[in-house]
């Protein structure tokens, strides 16, 4: 999670999430679980990005009805919103499992993971996970 918005594949305007909104849903959603509440200040220290990059990002996920957020109050998450983030948030989980389990620091595979997560097939996924978890 360390992007300023835009890039990645696809686009807010296509239907698809991008990496970096994908990044954003997943700092919500941690934050929520943390703290039971994200504020657009506590998103942008996450992440470290400016505020008004955070506003984009949230205006976004709205668009793509997967957050809600009245003016200057607390963001939500939908219920499509939440089951998305945990889906990323899964995928952050296991990539730096695996990594970490591969020798590398928790500091790199957390970097690592955080980008390895937007671009691996679901088949490398799965292998990943059966490889971690012992099943062969």
């Amino acid at each position: 999670m360390d992007k300023e918005t835009g890039g990645g594949r696809g686009g807010a305007a296509s239907g698809e999430m991008t990496q970096s909104l994908e990044d954003y849903l997943e700092a919500v959603f941690v934050l929520i679980e943390e703290n039971g509440s994200a504020q657009v200040r506590d998103v942008a220290r996450l992440l470290s990005v400016k505020m008004p990059s955070v506003v984009k990002a949230i205006h976004e996920l709205k668009k793509l009805e997967l957050a809600e957020q009245r003016p200057y109050g607390p963001i939500e998450l939908t219920a499509k919103g939440a089951a998305a983030a945990r889906r990323v948030l899964n995928r952050h989980e296991l990539l730096r499992g695996f990594l970490l389990k591969l020798g590398v620091s928790r500091r790199t595979a957390d970097r690592d993971a955080c980008r390895m997560e937007h671009i691996l097939s679901a088949e490398t996924l799965d292998k990943i996970r059966i490889y971690t978890e012992g099943k062969r």
